[in-house]
């Protein structure tokens, strides 16, 4: 028979420990994180809890002289067995074997009855707790009058009330923790007569106590246990989940009208009167679209704002300072490769995401606390339960048209891991910012006068191509209906300014800890690759005697079915420097090329200075601010896409011109571009967010994509030049797709790919 969670007859004394250990838990938006910012600081370390994706946060105080150690788990309504998120399953399983950890439970005071029902559970099974009012100051409000002293004797715990977003003082949390000694007693909840018989008829049986058998009761899978849950069942026409479940809510009822008093007449709230307009059909729409064209605008056009100053500084410091300082010393052609081109490559392309990604974070958790992020959940739920994600996954999506990066990481304020696999999945076929800087070199050089229609059309083929991809991902690998949308609709409240740049700067560290490290592995590899020659000099970068051109030779052939041919290689240099970013493309074409029609490549220039090249850096500050305010009213910057690229040469075009086939064979490629492996930064930050196996699948489900559709695309367009070829490679490519989304569902049957939750279920 399986044991208590806990020893009810331990004694938990903390002003002797060595190491406070306390578990901040409680439901969604009560303020939880508020509380783990105000006593941590800046002393936390993120990553994820063990198995699945689900972010684990801890954090480090000092209560008076004695180091705490504190866990943040994921906000939970309960501890029951049928709850199936991520998230409430890392709350159960934890709270199921750490019974050494003294629970800090935080409710919501304005809605005290809702957020009983994890308390009296937490007590029920004897934990330590002490339990946190939060938002007294809005109870207050709403007139009610909550007898504190009462609730404590009730639940027999300690109960202090506190108001975060008003900076109230964290002294009586710091005294209830540092005063508490207690011997943890399990809290007697009574449940249905048929339940109690059975419990008793355990206990007395198997000679456990009454907790003991009442967690048998609901997990244990022996034969008698399962006899006495199915007469139960059959005698009351319940199921054993939903009569401790009707039980704990009567529970929490009763209690709460014993300790609370309400006072003078209750009118509708403030946040009532606004959800009028903010949950309206209509009017919650434009209200949606609204936020994220903010949302969008902040994050991409302003973020990004910054992104030549960090760019600029870091090829300053990190590149141009390592050749300088490694030149000095004599150092040799390898070494000044490996660590200036390399590494600090891979640190420069790190350094540029860090606005856009620190201007998404703030803006979400602006959005967050305020308390606007449910209600757009709400509004887009009804088209986006289409695909089987919540309407939370919409907003990932939005944010992909700027960047990838941030769009993936974004997938964190999603509730299922479910919906997480699928919106990253979905996320690399949103045409970002960088792709569009290929979308108008090509505009410029085969769709004069029609490129914006091009781009258009590009735009709605990623958007088309990542709901065929939700929708595959949840008829094979990633099967079952979509969880229902209960969701809290949390008090507007004014976000405070120290937990928004906590969270903010939290979650930004963990991009440049985890995806940031990959990235500069992979830019070094491919720095490397464009510098070496085939002869082992080096400084051949984005010439035909690099190795990555020679790579590029290759693998050409392997293209033809797309429409490049031998002689256009450098097209495939293009694809393979792209890995880095999409729009290293445009520079990689435009230098193979113009050397190709004769032109030989401008001489570096070897002199440096730290400060001139940081002036200039931060010179591009202002002027972009200036620009992006210019582009309030088109934010993607679709207007210049038939403009001539500033810094691409005329020979540039007449090559292309030459080497693609037309039109046909530059939007081809196009089309693999759009949806070929994504960034290494993109790729970085899907094996953090979702794994190593989803990312891999990610980055071979979007490139076959890409594959197939620009040769079935290219070979349709071509079709009356050699009608039997064509048919062949699109009947291959049908055949390809087929045998895919067919061996996706086999292995949604044997659930290969899918995180092992089953091993947190209780």
């Amino acid at each position: 028979m399986q044991k208590p969670c806990c020893d009810i007859d331990s004694t938990l004394t903390l002003s002797d420990d060595k190491v406070i250990k306390l578990a901040l838990i409680g439901n969604p938006n009560a303020g939880k994180t508020s509380l783990f910012n105000a006593l941590t600081g800046a002393r936390q370390r993120t990553g994820n809890w063990p198995g699945v994706t689900v972010e684990r946060k801890e954090g480090f105080c000092h209560i008076g002289t004695v180091e705490t150690q504190i866990i943040d788990l994921p906000g939970t309504y309960s501890l029951d067995l049928s709850d199936a998120s991520a998230d409430e399953q890392v709350a159960r399983h934890f709270v199921h074997t750490h019974s050494d950890y003294l629970y800090l439970n935080i409710v919501d005071a304005s809605t005290l009855e809702r957020g009983l029902y994890l308390s009296l559970q937490l007590r029920e099974l004897g934990l330590p707790m002490i339990l946190l009012l939060n938002m007294m100051d809005v109870a207050e409000k709403r007139g009610m009058k909550i007898n504190l002293t009462a609730l404590a004797q009730h639940l027999g715990c300690p109960v202090v009330g506190i108001s975060l977003r008003q900076n109230q003082s964290l002294e009586p949390v710091y005294a209830a923790i540092s005063a508490y000694q207690a011997k943890p007693q399990s809290l007697i909840i009574p449940y249905p007569v048929a339940v109690e018989k059975a419990v008793s008829e355990l206990a007395a049986q198997a000679s456990v106590d009454r907790l003991t058998a009442l967690i048998s009761l609901q997990s244990s899978s022996d034969l008698p246990v399962a006899q006495l849950r199915q007469e139960i069942e059959a005698s009351t026409t319940e199921t054993l989940d939903f009569l401790l479940a009707d039980a704990r809510f009567d529970a929490a009822t009763s209690l709460a009208k014993k300790v609370v008093h309400e006072h003078g007449k209750i009118s509708r709230t403030f946040s009532d009167k606004l959800d009028r307009w903010v949950l309206g059909n209509w009017t919650g729409l434009a209200i949606f679209l609204l936020m994220m064209y903010l949302l969008f605008l902040f994050s991409i056009n302003l973020g990004g704002a910054f992104i030549d100053f960090f760019d600029q500084s870091m090829q300053t410091i990190a590149v141009e300072g390592s050749r300088h300082v490694l030149s000095s010393l004599a150092a040799p052609e390898w070494l000044i490769t490996l660590l200036a081109d390399g590494l600090g490559g891979g640190l420069q392309v790190v350094a540029t995401f860090i606005p856009i990604i620190a201007a998404l974070y703030l803006f979400l958790t602006v959005l967050e606390e305020s308390g606007y992020m449910a209600r757009a959940a709400f509004v887009m739920d009804q088209f986006m339960r289409k695909l089987g994600l919540s309407g939370k996954a919409f907003v990932p999506l939005i944010v992909g048209f700027g960047c990838n990066v941030p769009a993936i990481m974004a997938t964190r304020t999603l509730d299922s891991q479910r919906e997480r696999i699928t919106t990253v999945l979905m996320a690399p076929f949103m045409s970002c910012g960088a792709r569009l800087a290929v979308y108008a070199l090509f505009a410029a050089a085969f769709f004069q006068g029609g490129g914006q229609n091009m781009v258009f059309l590009l735009y709605l083929t990623g958007i088309g191509f990542a709901i065929l991809t939700a929708y595959i991902l949840r008829k094979t690998l990633l099967r079952g209906g979509t969880d229902h949308f209960v969701m809290e609709m949390p008090t507007y409240q004014i976000p405070g300014l120290k937990n928004v740049l906590l969270n903010t700067w939290n979650k930004l560290k963990g991009f440049l800890l985890g995806a940031g490290q990959i990235i500069v592995l992979v830019v070094m590899i491919i720095n490397v690759a464009n510098s070496i020659g085939t002869d082992g000099s080096f400084g051949n970068q984005n010439t035909e005697k690099s190795v990555l051109s020679a790579a590029a030779k290759t693998v050409t052939p392997i293209f033809q079915p797309i429409g490049i041919t031998q002689d256009n290689w450098p097209a495939t240099v293009g694809i393979l420097s792209g890995l880095l970013a999409k729009e290293v493309v445009v520079g990689s074409l435009d230098a193979l090329y113009s050397q190709m029609d004769g032109n030989s490549v401008n001489p570096p220039d070897n002199s440096y200075s730290l400060w001139g090249g940081l002036q200039t850096a931060a010179a591009t500050i202002p002027v972009n601010l200036v620009d992006a305010i210019n582009h309030l009213a088109d934010p993607l910057d679709l207007g210049s896409v038939n403009e001539k690229p500033e810094d691409v040469s005329n020979t540039t075009f007449i090559a292309m011109n030459h080497y693609f086939d037309g039109k046909r064979g530059a939007f081809a490629y196009l089309l693999f571009i759009l949806m070929y492996f994504p960034c290494i930064a993109s790729t970085g930050a899907m094996y953090r967010e979702v794994g190593a196996r989803w990312a891999v699948l990610g980055v071979a489900w979007s490139t076959g994509l890409g594959y197939g559709a620009a040769t079935l695309f290219y070979q349709l367009a071509t079709l009356t030049k050699h009608p039997a070829q064509s048919l062949a490679w699109a009947a291959l490519v049908l055949l390809a797709f087929s045998l895919s989304v067919y061996g996706f569902y086999r292995a949604g049957q044997k659930q290969i790919f899918l995180n092992p939750l089953q091993r947190l279920a209780g």
